[in-house]
């Protein structure tokens, strides 16, 4: 390594049985600055011939492990994605050691976002306010943390085996909407309040009781895994030998809750990760210190429930949960599981051909792939998951200056329609400005539910989520007013019916790469400008009650990637929250926006 690559040196160590997969890394060594020698551990490395001495932590257990070096070379680390990561993994047996419980663990990759202290970093700035990225040092003996959460996991484990005990072997086909979006993921934040300073309020036991009771009553599905079925149909596999099990914790946060809330810090560390072939849920409680807030943190691999299902399927687990007492309960409004609800109504439906699948088809004439059918839902279904996008915005509108932006706009349109004109016009504009260049096309994208617009069943558990896509010209837009561009947009998507859902299905399986065209168009890059304006349907979210009331505040995000915009009525005084999902250097230049700040107050 050259000498000016300078930076710190970390070791992690893992069980040699995990080959490496899943939280099973832990931090054994870190250096970085030097403050008596006035040296980087790197220069140290180089000094004494590309080797470095540790003492492994007495409180680990005996066994094989993997050791994973890393040096991290600072030099370019000022800009996102410089820093220079140089890893390198041996076998080693561990013999004498006293601990009988493994450290807390991490998996690799997901230790490290590109923003992270330690990460980006200024060379130029004083190494000895250098921050050592990553999770905390292991120093020999097992946490109390990790105690906690092993008893903790075991409690978990045996309530679970109660319940799954009941669940049957089967495949659970997918439908043709639900492979299209595979890989995608539901996640977010519900937030209650101990208004009775219960001790048991929103307990961890309570929570999971009901959350593997309706797992094992209703959704079998969540605790599957993908497949490909018959007919080369895709497939969740629900095998009691191979069971993909909920993951579940309870984190005490020392932040105060205001701080954490508005800070995002629940997208890092314990939160969630994914492997490849999870569709397990991932729960996390959060309780804070001196508060009498709660937040309930659930995360869904893989969109098999649209916006409908899941507000259905959190209600249910929250149902069940308030009846744990009465073991002959039956839900009230059970889920529909069999997709050929689906098939059985869109067979009866003649398919027309939305405006912008014409549109897409034009655009990557020369360049879209012909995909033979029988080989789509394996496709899709080895597609790798899309980590939720993490660089999140929020700003707040007052019923009043709501009203005003709508009468300002055109009184005639929806709030929706004149939001969705300011923001594709101003985002527009801030992208001329971040990118220097004019996006040829400028895109508005609202999804549908079709539940509201079919006879499936409103119980049906599946994904009946469509997209209606407004391919505008950049210059039209650039040069018209709010009120012709909120028509523009209400004129490509307010036609919503089934015979243009049933057009996208005939699209997914016959000309997949119309899809993959339209996914990378939405985004915001010099030539192209994007909107996708979402709202899930509050009331129902809000009455998700365990047993102690409704939550106070909504932060359950769908559809987590970049261009998505996501509304949310705020319960404590009647306005609307807007969380956007758009690059920090984008919203950077959006906060200097004079129309979009006439109505909104940026909070984050």
């Amino acid at each position: 390594m050259s000498s000016s690559h300078q930076g710190p040196c970390i070791v992690y160590m893992a069980p040699l049985e995990s080959n490496g997969e899943g939280d099973i890394w832990f931090k054994v060594y870190e250096e970085g600055w030097n403050k008596n020698t006035k040296k980087w551990c790197t220069n140290k490395v180089i000094d004494n011939n590309g080797k470095l001495d540790i003492t492994i932590p007495k409180g680990i257990p005996d066994g094989d492990y993997l050791v994973r070096t890393e040096l991290i070379a600072l030099h370019q680390a000022k800009q996102v994605g410089g820093a220079q990561l140089y890893p390198n993994c041996v076998v080693i047996t561990v013999t004498g050691g006293t601990g009988t419980v493994l450290p807390e663990s991490y998996a690799i990759p997901g230790i490290y976002k590109s923003k992270d202290k330690g990460i980006l970093y200024d060379r130029g700035a004083d190494p000895s306010t250098y921050v050592i990225p990553g999770p905390p040092l292991f120093t020999g003996s097992s946490s109390s943390k990790s105690n906690t959460t092993s008893s903790t996991q075991k409690m978990l484990a045996a309530m679970l085996n109660t319940h799954l005990s009941s669940i049957k072997a089967q495949d659970i086909e997918l439908s043709t909407i639900d492979i299209a979006t595979f890989g995608a993921n539901v996640n977010g934040l519900i937030i209650y309040k101990n208004m009775t300073d219960d001790a048991e309020f929103m307990s961890i036991n309570h929570i999971t009781n009901g959350l593997y009771k309706v797992i094992a009553d209703y959704y079998p599905i969540v605790v599957g895994r993908p497949s490909i079925g018959k007919n080369r149909k895709g497939v969740i596999v629900v095998d009691l030998d191979n069971l993909c099990m909920p993951d579940i914790a309870e984190l005490s946060v020392k932040l105060p809750a205001e701080h954490f809330f508005e800070t995002c810090n629940y997208k890092n560390g314990d939160m969630a990760t994914f492997s490849r072939d999870h569709s397990a849920a991932i729960v996390r409680l959060i309780c804070f210190k001196d508060s009498p807030y709660i937040v309930l943190y659930i995360s869904l691999p893989h969109v098999i429930f649209d916006g409908t299902a899941i507000a259905a399927f959190l209600n249910n687990w929250a149902e069940c949960t308030r009846n744990l007492n009465n073991p002959d309960h039956k839900l009230k409004y059970p889920p529909v599981n069999d997709c050929k609800v689906v098939k059985d109504y869109f067979d009866t439906v003649t398919a027309i051909e939305p405006p912008h699948t014409k549109h897409f088809k034009d655009l990557g004439a020369k360049s879209l792939v012909k995909v033979p059918s029988s080989v789509i839902a394996a496709l899709l279904l080895a597609a790798p998951d899309i980590p939720a996008f993490e660089e999140q915005h929020l700003l707040h509108f007052t019923a009043e200056k709501l009203e005003q932006l709508r009468q300002d706009v055109d009184k005639a349109q929806t709030t929706n329609l004149a939001l969705a004109a300011v923001l594709t016009k101003t985002i527009l504009q801030a992208n001329i400005q971040m990118f220097n260049s004019m996006p040829t096309w400028s895109y508005v994208m609202f999804p549908y539910d079709c539940h509201h617009h079919t006879e499936v069943p409103m119980t049906y558990s599946g994904n009946l989520s469509f997209s209606a896509i407004a391919p505008l010209e950049s210059q039209t837009v650039l040069d018209g007013s709010y009120k012709e561009i909120a028509q523009a947009i209400k004129e490509h998507c307010s036609k919503v019916s089934s015979e243009y859902a049933k057009s996208l299905i005939y699209t997914v399986k016959n000309e997949i790469g119309i899809l993959f065209q339209a996914g990378i168009s939405l985004c915001n890059l010099p030539d192209m400008s994007y909107v996708g304006l979402t709202n899930l349907c509050y009331m129902s979210l809000y009455s998700i009650d365990f047993g102690y009331g409704g939550p106070k505040i909504l932060s359950n995000g769908y559809f987590i990637h970049e261009g998505m915009q996501r509304i949310y009525s705020n319960k404590q005084d009647g306005s609307i929250d807007l969380f956007m999902n758009v690059k920090d250097d984008l919203f950077e230049y959006l906060k200097k926006s004079d129309k979009l700040l006439k109505y909104a107050d940026i909070i984050f």
